[in-house]
């Protein structure tokens, strides 16, 4: 969650698993144009620290912000990075690679590939990723949990510790950029709907949450058989982009391509997954 405040990243939903990690995020590029150059290069010695026999020399880390700082060039490409989603995932992926492989002594490569990423194109595409993964992606799922509660390492368990005065509020991320979008339930409407919905979803097999259909669901202005469909179909049914079917074939225009595969199972209206 650390990272999530250096950079201009919003984290909206987040399930770390055994061997992968999968993250809904909202990137925010304009939000490091109000940035002063200080704040940019206190930014990046955060993610750079210099440390002398294994602790960080603050004189050393102060001296490198401000020869950042008084260099306009540097400070550009930093602007730059601090709000690109590859290099936050860098930042993410390579401390997590370096740590296992001296834990196991070995070299080489600890991630399967890069990471594979979606564009979540409205709300409802948002909501429908972030329940995929609370719910999919969760412990319970998996068997490794009894309730939402008890899951360790995601964004729903965290969402449930959150003071119960925000839980009218609109939905918000878990950590990070200030300047995310409020989504269209409150944070009770969200925790209810993702509830509801591994309640209704395969009762019979391992690990399922069993339920009358939430507020929010008509909220959505979707039926109980959209809202299960949208969400369930989220890596099946859709590659590079989620949304509504406007908003998919606006995305393929803006791509230079004629469609985009999902578009046959759009409601007529990003994901990340690093193994």
């Amino acid at each position: 969650m650390a990272l999530a405040e250096i950079f201009a990243v919003g984290v909206y939903a987040y399930a770390v698993m055994s061997n992968h990690v999968h993250l809904v995020l909202h990137v925010d590029p304009g939000a490091t144009l109000a940035w002063s150059a200080d704040e940019i290069a206190e930014r990046w010695v955060q993610l750079t620290t210099i440390c002398v026999d294994g602790e960080i020399d603050p004189d050393a880390c102060r001296a490198k912000a401000q020869a950042l700082a008084g260099n306009p060039g540097r400070i550009a490409i930093l602007r730059q990075r601090l709000s690109s989603l590859s290099w936050f995932m860098k930042c993410l992926n390579e401390p997590i690679a370096r740590r296992a492989n001296r834990e196991d002594a070995c070299t080489g490569h600890f991630w399967e590939s890069r990471f594979k990423c979606q564009a979540l194109l409205d709300d409802v595409a948002v909501l429908a990723c972030m329940s995929y993964v609370d719910l999919d992606l969760n412990p319970i799922r998996a068997g490794l949990a009894a309730d939402l509660s008890l899951s360790p390492h995601t964004s729903v368990q965290r969402r449930l510790s959150e003071p119960a005065v925000t839980s009218q509020a609109p939905l918000h991320p878990v950590a990070g950029a200030t300047r995310a979008p409020q989504m269209l339930v409150t944070l009770n409407e969200y925790l209810t709907l993702t509830d509801c919905t591994g309640r209704a979803r395969r009762p019979d097999k391992r690990g399922a949450i069993a339920a009358d259909p939430p507020a929010a669901i008509a909220r959505l202005r979707l039926s109980s058989d959209q809202w299960h469909s949208q969400m369930a179909g989220i890596e099946t049914h859709y590659w590079r982009a989620v949304g509504a079917v406007e908003a998919m074939m606006e995305k393929a225009r803006a791509m230079g391509q004629c469609w985009l595969k999902g578009v046959g199972c759009s409601i007529g209206r990003a994901a990340i997954r690093v193994r």
